[in-house]
Parts: C-alpha cells; sequence; structure tokens
C-alpha cells in the first residue's frame, strides 16, 4: 500500500472527525471529540504492537467515525436498547470507513479487512482485532472512566469495568494499570481487576 494513500485516507477520516460538536480534553487541549479518540486509538495501537500495518491503523482512526451522527438517546434505554445502538454504530462505521477508502484508491479486499477490524470479528482467534480492542478499552479508561465513575457510583463502575477488563489481553490490563489517574479511580481499577 503506497504511503501517500494512506496519508489521504488517514487525512480523510480526520477530517470527517473533526466536524464533531462534542469535545474532549487530552492532555489539557480541547480537541473535537472522536478526532481525538482516533488519535488515541491509533497511539495506542501503535504502542501495543509496534508492527501494526497500514490497515490496523486506517480501522483504529475509523473505529468511532462520525459517532455522534447516531446518538444513544435515539435507542430505547435498556441494555437490548444499547445492543442495538452499538450494532447500527458499527455497520455505520464500516460503511463510511469503506467509503473514504474506495475514494482513496483500496481494494475491496483491503477494505474488507479494516471493515473486519472495526466490527471486531473473531477477537479471540485475531491478533490485530484483539489489540484494536485492546487500544479500544485503554482509550476508553483514559478519557471516560473518570466522568463514568462520577456518574455511576462505585457498584456500576466496577461492573463495567470488568466487562471491559474481560474484553482485554493480559498485556492492556498491565497497561491499564500503568494510567496516571486520579487515586480514587486506580481503587475502582484494582477493584475491578479482583475476582467478583
Amino acid at each position: 500500500m503506497g504511503s501517500d494513500r494512506f496519508e489521504q485516507a488517514m487525512a480523510a477520516i480526520d477530517r470527517a472527525n473533526a466536524d464533531d460538536p462534542h469535545v474532549l480534553d487530552v492532555q489539557g487541549q480541547t480537541r473535537p471529540k472522536e478526532l481525538a479518540h482516533a488519535e488515541l486509538m491509533t497511539q495506542w495501537v501503535r504502542r501495543l504492537d509496534p508492527g501494526a500495518t497500514q490497515v490496523q491503523l486506517l480501522a483504529a482512526r475509523a473505529n468511532h467515525l462520525r459517532r455522534w451522527t447516531v446518538p444513544r438517546s435515539s435507542f430505547p434505554e435498556g441494555r437490548a436498547g444499547y445492543l442495538r445502538w452499538r450494532t447500527t454504530l458499527g455497520r455505520q462505521h464500516a460503511e463510511e470507513v469503506a467509503a473514504i477508502l474506495a475514494s482513496c484508491g483500496y481494494d475491496a479486499a483491503t477494505i474488507e479487512r479494516v471493515e473486519q477490524i472495526i466490527r471486531k470479528e473473531r477477537r479471540a482467534t485475531d491478533a490485530q482485532v484483539q489489540t484494536h480492542e485492546d487500544a479500544l478499552c485503554l482509550t476508553f479508561l483514559e478519557t471516560q472512566f473518570s466522568e463514568l465513575a462520577a456518574r455511576l457510583g462505585e457498584d456500576k463502575t466496577v461492573a463495567i469495568v470488568r466487562k471491559t477488563l474481560a474484553k482485554m489481553s493480559e498485556r492492556a490490563k498491565t497497561a491499564a494499570l500503568a494510567l496516571p489517574m486520579r487515586p480514587a479511580d486506580r481503587r475502582l481499577l484494582e477493584l475491578a481487576l479482583l475476582p467478583p
């Protein structure tokens, strides 16, 4: 895959995510949320897998592509509504990145592989998909964990983080424990790591 095509695709994904009306503060900088999320995902994939392929990096950059266009509030409350929302998002992210990659000249097989990683297919047996999941979970812990804990309280937060940790490799759990965080948040993370 050509470097120019890769850079063109990454820039197109970034332009799409730069329209996010929601913002996220990352290291003292306020940025469009999904743009910041995409950059962090890409950084985590590179850290977890220094030999990451361009396909992995494209999938990381597009993981939450234009996510704000399908708000959670547009689906019913509860687990069933949440799962429908996630399925809808996964399909949308894959379709939108496919259009971007096709416009940059990527072939169908490469596009399908990026979509597979975004949909997290065969996570248990596909090392690239597991790395993607690890990066996603670490980005969540880095950017949303503290707000979640403040909103939901200890018991619910620990339950949610346990589900997150169950999807992570041991390597990613070790990285999670090394994240800088408030002492109260670290305590919740350590509780989540204990057997229920």
